[in-house]
């Protein structure tokens, strides 16, 4: 017999030509623009605060920080999966990055009396809701993100950075009616979430029956 333990075939690699598979390194550029979102949380905090956190000169370089934050949002997850970058680091980095750029603004405006604390709430009480429910059902599915969840996060984006500066007149109107519409996608997506979570839970443990 050969092929042994011991023997010179099991020596051998089965394919002497082969190259091992090796992963996306940590290093890779979309995980660099997590890392630099992760980065600008605290700088974004400092530069809202600045100055008493009135002055518009301060909230204007915060919104430019703001928005460079929401840019690397919009280009790191479909830099990773183009391009085949994806990594563990970058699944758990990038819905933290998010949260974080995005809790900081609504907690700093609130603070400075420029939000009211109830939207804050919501919106916060909804991503960590939707965080926890993913976990609930990662054992049978995942949550694919929906074109209402990604309508959401643009929509916020855009009416929180409008907040941000210091707007008057018919900008500061528009701000208002924008964070409005974020605020009911927010809860209408969650709880569209909620129906998801519940239907692959259901369906996940009616497998598990079925296989015993």
């Amino acid at each position: 017999m050969t092929g042994g333990p011991g023997s010179p075939a099991a020596a051998r690699p089965a394919h002497p030509g082969a190259v091992p598979v090796v992963g996306p390194s940590l290093w890779n550029l979309a995980n660099l623009l997590t890392m630099l979102r992760l980065a600008l949380v605290p700088v974004f905090a400092a530069l809202l605060l600045a100055d008493g956190g009135h002055n518009p000169k301060w909230r204007a370089v915060a919104w430019a920080a703001f928005a460079i934050a929401m840019i690397t949002d919009l280009f790191d997850g479909e830099i990773a999966r183009r391009k085949g970058l994806v990594t563990d680091f970058g699944k758990i980095a990038d819905p933290i990055a998010d949260k974080a750029i995005m809790g900081a603004a609504l907690i700093g405006l609130s603070a400075l009396g420029d939000l009211p604390w109830w939207i804050t709430v919501v919106i916060l009480a909804r991503e960590l809701g939707i965080t926890l429910l993913r976990f609930w059902v990662i054992r049978y599915s995942v949550i694919p993100a929906s074109r209402g969840g990604k309508i959401k996060t643009l929509t916020q984006g855009i009416a929180v950075g409008m907040y941000v500066l210091p707007l008057t007149g018919w900008l500061a109107t528009a701000r208002a009616v924008l964070l409005g519409l974020a605020v009911l996608l927010t809860v209408g997506t969650g709880a569209d979430y909620v129906r998801q979570a519940v239907r692959l839970r259901r369906e996940g443990q009616a497998r598990e029956r079925a296989q015993r």
